[in-house]
């Protein structure tokens, strides 16, 4: 029996309050204790609890046959323990049924993997005796925060002894190999890796509501009908994403509970699959081949790459900022010090930072409490300011004295306010100069788009407009429009090819200039 591998992420975030450069020196609560609460509470009546008494249901329904996995970030359950206790006892319910597995990651869903190995291993530690305490086992599956994996990660996570862990199945690194099988790393072969099928994923996760999307409206009946088409010595069609696709992403008004209720029964009646656990799939399946990664992979965006987090000079410069302190923090005895730099490490303050636009913009404003990337490291940057002089006097305090680290506290933060002033004034003049590019779009820069953006322009965009703008475009630029409009729209455009014969280049310009200003008024904001 071939088997389906159901893994979920659950993450939230300690968000930063608004922390004003005047702050810094003067006020020590970094984060916004009442968004935070809000989100949790909001996303726990929405997604968390519903989808939680469905899995139970199905368990309850199909006994051992149905199984899915989990890894639950240490801020997601520190904020369950904080602000929604109900939410934390309805997984120990799941837990207790012994068909669900928890998986090891990072306690503040870090990077920590990418910078230092000791921080890496100290988090997955915590977050190991964090998982066992509340679910009562110790993980041997782990999953990298947002499935970031290279083959010097895997190395370091074959170091602490696991036997599996999950990752992206990226193209660029699959090729023409299919991600429906076990593989194993290059460099420790003892370590296997089940990758995500990311079409099949995503169907469920991002285009499960899109009207515009050729497999809406997605039915029990049509996935189970996919997966029977794929290649019978295929052996595991692994489907990973995040938790709140069920409730937040996708709503509960457009089917997505109903579907998650049908699926097992299709599956069990309609197919020759059966459900399985990350670990128990490692104990069945022998890796086919090993995968060389030496350049880090994520499941996050269309590039599968580390863009979301790292790479621009807003990202670049915070995160460096931070992990310069690690020695120092090693040094500290002060135990809300400790609780900081964890929170502070969050993946999700650089994912703010993040300046892509063109090809995932949407997806980077789910809950981010920031209108620009600017703002967001500007906030960043303040909090920092006032942890580094926090770290300091802690480090130096009991050898030069109060006196003496009030003084060096004052010349650390002069010397850390103009720091911060000129990163400002670099990034100011980096968000300039890119909102200056915006505005200098060219109807060629639609190749460059990506599917999902390319979709929601041609949602705002006549059918009779976008086919004069496309008369003589280049080859690249009709292959991404046309495989992208919906079967009336395509219709319409195979109508509209005889009149077109008629139209004149001053007509054609006329109708680019309208495609380019619509792009600047939707992905331009």
């Amino acid at each position: 029996m071939r088997s389906i591998c159901f893994y979920f992420q659950v993450h939230q975030p300690y968000r930063l309050r608004n922390y004003r450069f005047f702050d810094i020196a003067e006020k020590h609560d970094y984060f916004d204790d009442y968004n935070n609460s809000f989100i949790m509470r909001k996303v726990a009546k929405k997604s968390y609890l519903p989808m939680n008494n469905i899995l139970l249901d199905l368990i309850k329904e199909y006994g051992s046959a149905f199984k899915v996995s989990f890894s639950i970030s240490g801020s997601a359950i520190d904020q369950f323990e904080e602000y929604a206790p109900e939410v934390l006892e309805s997984f120990k319910k799941l837990a207790d049924t012994g068909n669900v597995e928890f998986m090891a990651e990072t306690y503040s869903h870090s990077l920590a993997a990418l910078i230092s190995k000791e921080e890496f291993q100290r988090q997955v530690e915590m977050h190991t005796h964090k998982i066992q305490q509340h679910f009562g086992k110790k993980p041997t599956t782990f999953r990298n925060t947002e499935l970031i994996y290279s083959d010097r990660i895997g190395e370091m996570v074959a170091d602490m002894g696991y036997k599996l862990m999950l990752s992206e199945g990226a193209k660029h690194v699959l090729g023409w190999r299919s991600p429906n099988y076990m593989y194993a790393s290059a460099v420790r072969p003892e370590l296997k890796l089940l990758l995500k099928n990311f079409l099949l994923s995503d169907d469920i996760a991002f285009r499960f509501s899109q009207q515009s999307w050729e497999g809406w409206p997605l039915t029990a009946e049509k996935f189970v009908d996919w997966l029977n088409k794929s290649n019978e010595s295929e052996e595991t069609i692994n489907l990973f994403m995040d938790y709140e696709t069920f409730g937040e992403h996708q709503w509960a008004e457009t089917g997505i509970f109903d579907f998650m209720k049908s699926l097992p029964k299709r599956v069990f009646s309609h197919s020759d699959f059966g459900f399985a656990t990350p670990s128990e799939l490692a104990k069945k399946l022998q890796a086919v081949s090993p995968i060389s990664v030496p350049n880090e992979i994520s499941w996050a965006d269309e590039e599968r790459d580390l863009t979301a987090w790292l790479g621009n000079d807003l990202q670049d410069e915070a995160f460096e900022k931070l992990y310069n302190l690690y020695e120092k923090v090693k040094e500290c005895d002060d135990p809300q010090i400790w609780k900081d730099w964890l929170y502070l490490q969050t993946s999700d303050h650089f994912y703010y930072m993040c300046t892509k636009w063109f090809s995932d913009g949407d997806v980077h404003k789910y809950f981010n409490p920031y209108g620009t990337p600017y703002d967001a490291f500007v906030n960043y940057m303040n909090v920092l300011s006032d942890f580094i002089i926090r770290v300091n006097e802690n480090t130096k305090f009991g050898k030069e004295g109060y006196e003496g680290v009030k003084q060096s506290a004052s010349d650390l933060y002069d010397k850390t306010s103009e720091a911060v002033k000129d990163t400002v004034k670099r990034a100011n003049k980096k968000v300039k100069d890119a909102a200056v590019k915006s505005k200098e779009i060219k109807f060629e820069d639609i190749k460059d788009m990506s599917n999902a953006a390319v979709k929601k322009l041609l949602k705002e965009i006549d059918v009779e407009e976008m086919t004069a703008a496309l008369k003589g475009a280049e080859k690249e630029v009709m292959e991404k429009i046309i495989p992208n409009l919906n079967k009336n729209a395509k219709k319409k455009y195979e109508e509209l090819q005889s009149e077109l014969k008629k139209i004149n280049k001053k007509e054609i310009n006329k109708y680019r200039k309208r495609v380019e200003d619509k792009i600047a008024e939707i992905f331009g904001k």
